[in-house]
């Protein structure tokens, strides 16, 4: 192994190396793909051991972290990343319109690990379902349409890792596990071990070339039987404990090449002082801590009455600009710039390309505010979207007469 690792170093500038009945390929961004030049379940199984030891080995090249970048995005799952069909369509999507960035799960609420981690702990526990075939070549070819890639990675809802290590778990005070109003369990955000193991997979994720890892679910539960949860706080606030795993996620991904995000409720943007929401979600604790914080910014999630609306999801643009108004001036001179999750899917209202657009102008407002488009079931559309400014002209209009083919 070490005498293909040495072989790999000497070729490193050539494109692809063949190495017996593999096929070691260096990409532009620096990560390596190593594949069976037959098709056989047991080579290409080994074929997978071998680019971990040349990982690990150094064999791949440095990668400089990319630019900071005023993101544009959407969400897409691992399935989707993994289609070839549907990924074509949303480079195909990002070319055509201002959008520049894709955000894929690498680890999502089921808790299931979706890339091919080699982390002792997914392999033992048996945590991971990888979802992609190639994932370092689909970033690859992401990169190549000129599109910043994030990883998405769920954190305290975990309901897969709560089950294998009870004791890491958020217990109940009848005994055996807490579990939400959905029926999943959470694994406790006080424990140390469970922040080394997101830390862990973010490391590993950042070597398959993404540019950015973003946290979901970094908070305390919310929703279900909040009386019959059993933390093991001790005299800690909650927006303390969070405070301390926001500095540990920076301290231990500081020599990676990536970025590092949050996403918050939307209600973050509107808290001040020792208002964490009873989730440990605060502004302050993150601001000089990451590089982007996204609050969840969804119209349809606030509140009957909130700003004396029937149903903010009518109104996107006053809700938006309301959250921006309160929030947008702590991010002034801060480390982290804000990047609102705003609404592409039919809750509230039919998310048509007038809503969209307004809650993008609402953001847009505020210098180096970027935005994400959340759609669960990754169907999008260039409704609200300008077009791609090099092919825009000068008087360019949003596209607004195409109805979103979003939903619910």
């Amino acid at each position: 192994m070490r005498e293909a690792t040495e072989k790999i170093n000497r070729e490193l500038k050539n494109s692809s190396v063949f190495l017996g009945l593999f096929i070691v390929t260096v990409f532009a961004g620096g990560t390596v793909g190593v594949a069976a030049r037959a098709a056989d379940q047991e080579m290409e199984k080994l074929a997978s051991e071998i680019r971990w030891y040349v990982i690990g080995e150094a064999a791949k090249p440095s990668r400089e972290k990319p630019p900071r970048q005023i993101a544009k995005g959407l969400y897409l799952t691992a399935s989707s990343a993994n289609n070839p069909k549907k990924l074509a369509e949303i480079i195909d999507l990002l070319n055509r319109t201002e959008l520049n960035t894709v955000v894929i799960d690498i680890k999502d609420y089921t808790g299931n690990v979706l890339f091919d981690s080699q982390i002792t702990l997914v392999k033992d526990l048996n945590l991971k379902k990888n979802a992609f075939t190639d994932l370092a070549a689909t970033i690859q070819k992401l990169h190549d349409n000129n599109i910043y890639v994030i990883a998405r990675q769920t954190v305290f809802q975990d309901p897969i890792l709560a089950g294998q290590k009870p004791e890491w778990a958020i217990k109940s005070k009848r005994g055996g596990l807490w579990h939400d109003h959905k029926g999943l369990a959470w694994v406790d955000p006080t424990k140390k071990e469970v922040w080394k193991y997101n830390a862990a997979l973010a490391k590993e994720a950042a070597d398959f070339g993404f540019d950015e890892i973003n946290f979901d679910y970094v908070r305390f539960p919310s929703d279900g039987n909040m009386n019959d949860v059993v933390y093991e706080i001790k005299d800690k606030k909650r927006y303390e404990v969070m405070g301390e795993f926001f500095r540990f996620l920076s301290k231990a991904l500081d020599k990676k090449p990536v970025w590092i995000s949050l996403d918050m409720f939307g209600f973050a943007m509107e808290r001040t002082g020792e208002n964490d929401m009873n989730i440990g979600q605060r502004l302050v604790d993150a601001l000089d801590v990451v590089d982007y914080i996204s609050p969840m910014m969804y119209p349809s999630h606030y509140p009957s009455g909130h700003l004396g609306l029937a149903n903010p999801a009518a109104f996107p643009g006053l809700v938006i600009e309301n959250g921006m108004i309160q929030g947008g001036p702590f991010f002034a001179d801060a480390r982290a710039e804000v990047r609102p999750w705003i609404q592409a899917f039919n809750i509230g209202a039919v998310y048509d390309a007038a809503k969209i657009r307004a809650q993008i102008d609402a953001v847009e407002k505020y210098p180096n505010a970027g935005w994400l488009l959340w759609n669960a079931a990754n169907r999008y559309s260039d409704a609200g979207l300008f077009p791609d400014e090099r092919l825009a002209g000068p008087e360019e209009m949003p596209i607004i007469a195409r109805p979103t083919t979003t939903s619910g």
